[in-house]
């Protein structure tokens, strides 16, 4: 027993002795000791100060100059170049890609009627059906600073009525020979409004949580571009609405819905029956159906739990997703593929079953959790480590996570039949363009990222209990390999 004591004493010592940047080390050795040392100190605070700003400063402007540029030619190249890249590419090469994109830009009507009076009329249609629609109050998890976030559980009532309201719609307007694909003929002028609406309601967001913040989980950085870019507020809301719910919920996931319904009826009108357009599509509505039906579990994600409402979460939920995750249904309206019964059969029944996996793993960690572990998972008492957790305010809490089931074979299971299921959505465009996998590309990279942005934020908040639930789950994301 003393010979271990001794041991780990010298460890510690030695491991004293070794750190370069300590004061007292800097100082032991005479000047040449704190030369050496100065020197290193100073080495990492450039380090700190260079990995600030291309986290704080480059990476934000980066993205806020591209991204609304990217989904402008994305939609370019799908409606222009018959979603060839190559085609979108060489036709703004030739003068020079600044007068290019202006091009583009000039050619779309921003803020024209038709674009203003159908985002402002959207908008009213979710913010009346968030507010009247009937739904159980839920509790999202408590934030750092003790806050318990409250929301009323109508995704579901409000997708259904949504998208039942809008095929009586088309059925209405095709009596007087109208037809809501109006809204693809008309969608760069849409998708451009978006863009300068978006940017404009994100200024308003960050000063709102500068000055009047909905709860304590809000802030500034110090750095203006970060703020816009990340958010000042955890959970802002407007008039009783809650802003993260209808930008990333009632509009984002929802407009995917409708686009994907108004692309497939364009495609009708064009072409006739397409069956890659059907199995796409009923792939896609699938999916954003079985997100509205587990609606709740969304709001316990990393994506309202961390990510505050700032040009990251509420413009990419605003224009991003209408434009990137609806692409492949956007290629397909001028690009028509026909499969075949087999083919068809087979993405189908592939896609379904992905979602399936990604439904049940999902439900088992709800499962497991609401029942404070006492159910089965598989026909077994599920395995689950009781994780405490310390508050900003000192208060001890507690959460279970669970290694077994789905949850056993990799930390973040759930992402491989997501990303599986959005390439059997892609997968009816072919393969003559590039284009369609944008989305699947994206969805990788960014459930990827999310894993490691995941890992470091229960690592951060669950210590020893996450390094234990490392230990008995090791793999992140694909069994054995990842």
């Amino acid at each position: 027993m003393h010979s271990l004591l001794d041991m780990s004493k010298r460890k510690e010592k030695a491991s004293k002795q070794q750190d370069p940047v300590t004061r007292s080390d800097m100082l032991s050795n005479g000047f040449h000791g704190y030369k050496e040392g100065y020197e290193k100190l100073e080495k990492i605070g450039v380090t700190q100060h260079n990995r600030d700003f291309f986290n704080k400063i480059f990476v934000p402007v980066f993205l806020m100059v591209s991204t609304p540029n990217f989904v402008m030619l994305l939609w370019y190249t799908a409606t222009k170049h018959k979603g060839s890249y190559g085609n979108m590419v060489h036709s703004i090469t030739q003068a020079s890609t600044l007068d290019s994109l202006r091009e583009l830009w000039g050619d779309v009507h921003i803020c024209s009627n038709f674009a203003l009076s159908v985002v402002f009329g959207y908008c009213i249609w979710a913010l009346l059906l968030m507010k009247c629609l009937p739904g159980k109050l839920v509790k999202g998890p408590i934030t750092p600073k003790g806050n318990t976030p409250v929301y009323k559980d109508n995704g579901f009532s409000h997708y259904v009525v949504t998208m039942t309201t809008l095929f009586i719609l088309t059925v209405i307007l095709k009596k007087y020979n109208l037809s809501p694909s109006v809204v693809y003929d008309n969608f760069g002028d849409i998708l451009g409004t978006l863009n300068v609406l978006s940017a404009i309601f994100c200024i308003f967001l960050y000063i709102k949580g500068l000055y009047s913040p909905s709860s304590t989980d809000c802030g500034s950085s110090g750095n203006i571009i970060f703020d816009y870019y990340w958010g000042t507020e955890l959970y802002p809301r407007v008039l009783g609405f809650d802003i993260k719910v209808f930008t990333n919920c009632r509009f984002g996931m929802t407009i995917w819905a409708v686009l994907v319904y108004i692309y497939a009826l364009k495609s009708f009108e064009l072409h006739g029956f397409v069956d890659s357009m059907i199995v796409s599509a009923i792939l896609q509505l699938a999916y954003i159906t079985k997100f509205f039906w587990w609606e709740a579990g969304y709001l316990s994600t990393i994506d309202i739990m961390v990510d505050r409402a700032g040009y990251y979460i509420c413009w990419g939920c605003l224009v991003y997703v209408p434009s990137l995750y609806a692409s492949v249904s956007l290629y397909l309206v001028n690009n028509p593929v026909y499969l075949g019964r087999f083919w068809s059969t087979f993405i189908l029944t592939c896609g379904l079953l992905s979602i399936s996996v990604n439904y049940f793993a999902d439900w088992q960690k709800q499962r497991v959790r609401s029942a404070d572990g006492d159910c089965l998972i598989w026909g077994k008492k599920p395995n689950i480590i009781r994780a405490k957790y310390t508050l900003e305010d000192g208060q001890e809490k507690e959460s279970i996570l669970l290694t077994s089931g789905w949850w056993g074979l990799s930390r973040h299971f759930h992402y491989i039949p997501e990303i599986l299921l959005a390439l059997f959505w892609t997968l009816p465009a072919g393969f003559e363009n590039f284009m369609p996998f944008s989305y699947v590309i994206f969805l990788t990279i960014l459930l990827t990222h999310r894993s490691f942005r995941d890992d470091d934020k229960c690592s951060s908040k669950y210590g020893p209990f996450w390094m234990d639930y490392c230990e008995r789950v090791p793999h992140r994301i694909v069994p054995y390999l990842f």
